[in-house]
């Protein structure tokens, strides 16, 4: 939210908004929303979170997905000020999806997308136990399609710390098992061994995790690190005649 730098009053869309967990505080902070995801059960969800907070004047939902016609479905053009996606570029047609942000905002545009491995991964447990691990460069692809376009993208790094945290030997291998593919199913007594020899007690059990879920009774000796690249342009598209 920060790395938006919104104006007061900014109007903004936020695409792939998911149960609204940055909707929400903008609206919060005076700013309309446009609330754009493809699932009904996330936008339920979000329509839940603004009844509870009494946003109904400041937050618009909107069922959207990337490749859907925006023409037809979506925010007409130039329809907010700020238009971003975080985390959520989720589309084979990359370039179609940057034009689409660009043609929807008048000052300002950005995406964040993830800047190494999936936030699915813990790469310092991957990198123990010697399995492969496939960076990420969407992020890359981003940037130069922009320039292309014509935009002069402006990039800024950070990272999100994660906790997983489980309840026994055998959970806590059962979960980070979904790491092991694309060649890497074969290290999962190596995984079993890493998470005995780094599991401690976690001395928040059972108190709501980042997702409001109990958290478990263990959790590994290091912290999963996800980095992210917040690309931020000023739209080049025209406004419509």
């Amino acid at each position: 939210m920060k790395l938006l730098a919104l104006k007061p009053g900014e109007s903004v869309l936020d695409m792939g908004c998911g149960a609204g967990s940055i909707a929400i505080p903008l609206a919060q902070a005076g700013h309309p929303v446009i609330a754009a995801d493809f699932s009904p059960a996330m936008l339920g969800t979000l329509d839940a979170g603004i009844e509870y907070y009494g946003l109904d004047d400041r937050i618009t939902p909107l069922e959207l997905a990337w490749d859907d016609d925006w023409d037809l479905v979506g925010p007409v053009a130039k329809a907010v000020d700020v238009a971003f996606a975080s985390r959520s570029v989720t589309t084979t047609n990359l370039k179609g999806a940057l034009a689409k942000l660009d043609r929807t905002a008048r000052r300002r545009c950005a995406v964040t997308m993830v800047a190494n491995t999936s936030p699915r991964y813990d790469l310092h447990l991957m990198n123990a136990i010697g399995a492969s691990v496939t960076c990420s460069n969407g992020f890359v692809y981003a940037f130069n399609i922009l320039i292309q376009m014509g935009a002069l993208p402006q990039v800024t790094y950070f990272e999100s710390p994660r906790r997983d945290t489980f309840d026994s030997l055998e959970a806590g291998v059962a979960d980070f098992s979904r790491m092991l593919e694309h060649g890497n199913e074969d290290k999962i007594d190596r995984l079993r061994d890493y998470v005995a020899q780094h599991m401690i007690e976690n001395p928040h059990a059972g108190e709501p995790g980042s997702k409001g879920v109990p958290q478990g009774r263990y959790m590994l000796d290091h912290v999963r690190k996800v980095r992210w690249a917040f690309i931020a342009w000023e739209p080049v598209s025209a406004p419509s005649s």
